[in-house]
């Protein structure tokens, strides 16, 4: 989560949400890196688990990455926890919850919905505080 933390804090410089997503395969190799990237590339879909999850897709040559994990400092929202479940990902860990779009615990759980085709084990509030405080401090230039 640190690494996804320095991803996040890096975003900042882009005046994006400063959210961090790494993509691990099971042999717990890095191959994918994702920032959000909405403001940078004009693209509403340029969140950091589908920056992540593209790059990953890419190194894995597949677009099935069955037995990964992504790591994201922010509870996904609807879009890319449908992203996470189409792209069979294994695990998913998250610090910080997101009250207003989550779509893993909050607001909805898409991931863990019974009727979902596929399952994904979700690990949740993993430096939960620090991935707060960094999205806290961003949004307080907008209060």
């Amino acid at each position: 989560m640190q690494q996804a933390l320095a991803i996040a804090q890096a975003a900042l410089a882009t005046g994006d949400v400063p959210v961090g997503a790494l993509v691990f395969n099971e042999s717990r190799k890095l191959v994918g890196t994702g920032s959000n990237r909405r403001e940078a590339d004009n693209d509403p879909s340029a969140h950091a688990e589908i920056v992540a999850l593209r790059a990953a897709a890419i190194a894995n040559n597949s677009w099935r990455l069955d037995n990964h994990t992504i790591v994201v400092t922010l509870e996904p929202c609807a879009m890319c926890a449908g992203a996470i479940a189409q792209s069979r990902i294994k695990t998913l860990v998250f610090g910080a919850w997101d009250e207003k779009a989550g779509a893993v615990g909050s607001v909805w759980d898409v991931l863990r919905d019974p009727r979902a085709p596929h399952r994904t084990e979700v690990i949740s509030g993993v430096m939960e505080s620090e991935c707060a405080a960094l999205l806290s401090e961003f949004f307080k230039k907008y209060r």
